[in-house]
């Protein structure tokens, strides 16, 4: 059975027979395969067992941030999409693009070219045939013939335009067209990926502080603990082995802590990074802690069907795939040949004063074609190389749509199942909290021993950081979820604003 890139591929529209029939029709034809938007391959449900769980609604994520509802954050992504290295770069590319397909577009119209020449020339009398009398006399001997140096002036137009009778320039508008559409996709998923990342890198750096205050929290009553037992053996009531474990334990704790100070400094400055500022912009914005996010609302994810409409790298891909058809018709109108008119107008005259003169007008009209007839094979092998690239686009789309789906089914799941495990962390936390200050009881009623005290200290610590951890991968697996549905973006092109960026270097028409 073939592939789907096989499958893809489209006989020409027209042959050789036909478009000369065309031709002398006074019509024109477009040679090469007509473009026809692939179906991707997706399931109608998603597989994993938690999307049962979830709403099949359109989801609604163009700025799925706020239901987050953090007023620092949205202000972060706000920022980040104005000053953004990341976007001037993806818009920059668009308008390269339009750019480019103003190029291709340009190549429609007849081409019109202004010059101007002087010549002062003087002909070699020995290698000139003059006519009878001496050099430089008329026929008559009695007048020059001609000025020998002479002058020439002219000054004029040069037209030429190829006639599209193929479908090689149209084919050419056309991939260029496609070309820059996927050049605004990119742009696009050059938004979904950075708003993700500034929310990712904000998570970060509130998960960082959350697990700072409870090892801070925990080093204070572990300091106390300290100072208990250092009381107790002062008194003769414990021995040196306690105040020694209990130092231990109070130094392993406050070890942790410059960790996780690395760990939010690192977070802070590739926020800034992100927002095109330099490292330790936002310190003064991040240094208060606040809690870590936590979603208000449920989420919706569509259906599979929907990542085609979503995902501006699905587009992406297929745009490339459209603009990569068309090359092939531009190759393939290789094989026919070429019309064009040249032409030109202008004036000539030996006397500057004479040129505007009637009779000093020139001007003319000059058909023509070209064909090649023999190539060696090139231009047949230049077709089956643009059938190839084809080939790959199409494979890499259909590669790019189950990465898509892949990227949401793992999502899926990371979610639902790290909300379950937070809440088990949570409560093993709460529980911990509790032992530890039963036991503490009983150590002063010298119901135990202080290992358990330094046991269940231990433990607290260990299950609060999880628990930190955990609710800053429920988030992040939340912002991974958004990513993977394509979520972040709006319909709209960049802005005018933006795609004028250096006006100066855009007027004119030519």
């Amino acid at each position: 059975m073939p592939s789907s890139a096989q499958r893809f591929r489209l006989a020409p529209l027209v042959s050789s027979a036909t478009c000369l029939a065309g031709l002398l029709l006074m019509g024109a034809c477009t040679v090469g395969p007509d473009y026809v938007q692939p179906l991707a391959p997706t399931p109608d449900l998603w597989s994993a067992a938690v999307a049962g769980e979830l709403s099949k609604d359109e989801p609604d994520i163009e700025r799925w941030w706020t239901a987050l509802g953090d007023s620092v954050l949205t202000e972060l992504i706000r920022q980040a999409e104005i000053s953004s290295l990341d976007v001037a770069a993806a818009v920059a590319r668009v308008r390269e693009a339009r750019a480019l397909r103003g190029i291709a577009t340009g190549d429609n119209l007849p081409s019109l070219t202004l010059s101007g020449a002087y010549s002062r020339t003087r002909i070699s009398e020995n290698a000139t045939q003059f006519p009878e009398g001496e050099p430089g006399e008329g026929e008559d001997g009695e007048g020059p013939a001609f000025e020998n140096p002479a002058d020439f002036w002219s000054v004029g137009f040069d037209a030429s335009w190829e006639i599209d009778v193929f479908g090689r320039i149209r084919r050419q508008v056309e991939a260029a067209t496609a070309e820059f559409q996927a050049s605004i996709e990119d742009y696009r998923d050059v938004l979904v990926t950075l708003y993700a990342e500034v929310a990712a890198s904000y998570i970060d750096v509130r998960s960082s502080q959350a697990r700072i205050a409870f090892a801070r929290s925990n080093a204070e009553g572990q300091r106390r603990s300290l100072q208990l037992t250092r009381d107790r053996f002062g008194a003769g009531l414990t021995s040196a082995l306690d105040v020694s474990q209990a130092e231990s334990n109070l130094a392993n704790t406050e070890a942790a802590i410059p960790s996780l100070e690395i760990q939010l400094t690192f977070a802070k400055n590739r926020l800034a990074v992100l927002l095109g500022e330099p490292p330790g912009t936002l310190d003064e914005l991040l240094d208060a802690p606040a809690p870590i996010p936590d979603p208000s609302e449920g989420i919706t994810v569509g259906m599979p069907g929907d990542l085609l409409r979503r995902r501006p790298d699905i587009r992406r891909a297929e745009r490339r795939l459209a603009a990569q058809t068309a090359r092939v018709g531009v190759a393939t109108a290789d094989l026919y040949p070429r019309f064009s008119i040249l032409g030109f107008f202008g004036l000539e005259s030996i006397n500057f004063s004479d040129l505007g003169n009637p009779a000093s007008i020139a001007w003319g009209i000059i058909p023509g074609f070209s064909w090649n007839i023999f190539q060696g094979g090139k231009i047949r092998n230049r077709i089956k190389v643009e059938y190839a690239r084809t080939d790959q686009a199409m494979v890499a789309y259909e590669l790019v749509v189950l990465t898509a789906l892949e990227e949401v089914e793992n999502s899926l799941i990371a979610y639902a199942k790290e909300r379950i495990r937070r809440e088990r962390l949570a409560d093993a936390a709460r529980a911990s909290q509790r032992s530890v200050e039963l036991v503490h009881t009983q150590y002063l009623s010298g119901l135990t021993n202080f290992q358990n005290v330094l046991d269940t200290q231990r433990f607290l610590f260990q299950q609060q950081d999880e628990l930190a951890t955990s609710e800053g991968q429920v988030v992040l697996n939340l912002i991974s979820l958004n990513k993977a549905l394509g979520g972040g973006w709006a319909l709209e092109e960049p802005t005018a604003e933006r795609l004028s960026a250096r006006p100066a270097q855009e007027e004119g028409g030519r």
